[in-house]
């Protein structure tokens, strides 16, 4: 059964374009669906602490699809033009289409897309696209069997993953990009057999260096392969060559491969913090809003919705918090002054 969406109240008359303290604008926000993930990679969600009986949320404490549109009609309002849902994984959430085919309607959406692990996407790809979903990333450490389940906590198959990527190709979800979070001495080695898998494909492979995200990944700098180290590996079979961003604040650095077999990116984190373009928000699934991944904590924005507050108070809350942003964790991991508590990246997304 799917949630019924009702009518929401649109959010008024656009406000002033909104900045936060360093002048980064609000461009994007990334929406958490579901806390819930059918994976237990090591890096987001280890087995140990997300064991069978762990208190996930109940249903109703999920913002509802009416409210995430009226939500996300507030942050469009306010700059936001592009949207990603994320999880947990996504598409464990029933009726997720009628909310994608909800959000594609919303004028000032330019660009829809959603992250997932890729295990449920065959049977979904041709529904999400006909809705309105524009784009898909998924996420895939490896293609051999043994490599690939000790990323994703020995769940799923890679075999099931690529027919996913395969179906969303030909729904048209275009361009598919495939992000590989890379470990080192635990999947450093797999990288070239996703490379040999999708050139001259139109997949977009982007490297992610393995980073401090949360609490529980008992991350350490040893485990952590920079961009630089793997694009200097990459050029010994391939030369290869960077690519201009297409925007500010692209997050991917864009290079191509010099005989024309597609596009790779590489998101640096760690080794080339990009906090100075961050136009991002993230909004989990119980309502929360954070400005940074490396949050420590978020704005409850589902209590004032369900106590009645109507869009002017809920979309001034959200110019405030925006307007007293500062955050830019990376650039202060890099001077070593991170933290400690950080909220674990399956609440509200990567």
């Amino acid at each position: 059964m799917t949630e019924n969406l009702g009518n929401s109240a649109g959010p008024g008359e656009a406000a002033t374009p909104l900045a936060d303290r360093r002048g980064r604008p609000l461009r994007d926000l990334r929406i958490s669906v579901m806390d819930r993930c059918n994976f237990r990679c090591p890096y987001c969600m280890p087995e140990d602490q997300y064991h069978r009986n762990f208190p996930f949320m109940h249903a109703d404490e999920r913002l509802s699809f009416a409210e995430i549109v009226r939500l996300t009609r507030l942050f469009v309002a306010r700059g936001v033009s592009k949207l990603r849902l994320t999880g947990g994984e996504p598409l464990l959430r029933r009726g997720l289409e009628e909310l994608i085919g909800e959000l594609s309607l919303i004028d000032g959406v330019e660009d829809l897309a959603l992250t997932t692990n890729g295990i449920l996407l065959a049977q979904h790809a041709a529904a999400l696209k006909a809705v309105g979903l524009d784009r898909v990333t998924v996420s895939l450490d490896a293609l051999d069997e043994p490599t690939f389940r000790r990323m994703s906590g020995g769940r799923g198959t890679p075999s099931r993953v690529v027919e996913g990527i395969e179906a969303a190709v030909e729904a048209g979800l275009r361009p598919v990009k495939v992000n590989v979070v890379v470990q080192r001495g635990m999947n450093d080695g797999a990288i070239w057999a996703l490379l040999e898998r999708f050139r001259n494909t139109g997949v977009v492979l982007r490297f992610i260096e393995y980073m401090d995200v949360g609490t529980l990944n008992h991350w350490r700098e040893a485990d952590l392969v920079p961009s630089a180290e793997l694009v200097e590996r990459i050029r010994t079979r391939w030369p290869i060559q960077p690519v201009r961003p297409r925007y500010r604040g692209e997050v991917a650095s864009r290079w191509r491969y010099t005989d024309g077999a597609g596009e790779l990116g590489f998101i640096s984190s760690v080794t080339q913090p990009f906090c100075g373009d961050c136009t991002r928000a993230r909004l989990s699934s119980d309502g929360k809003l954070y400005t940074c991944l490396f949050a420590a904590a978020g704005a409850d924005l589902r209590k004032p919705m369900r106590t009645g507050a109507n869009d002017e108070a809920i979309g001034a809350m959200i110019d405030r918090i925006w307007r007293r942003r500062a955050d830019r964790y990376s650039e202060l991991r890099a001077e070593g002054r991170g933290r400690e508590h950080k909220i674990e990246m399956y609440y509200i997304g990567g």
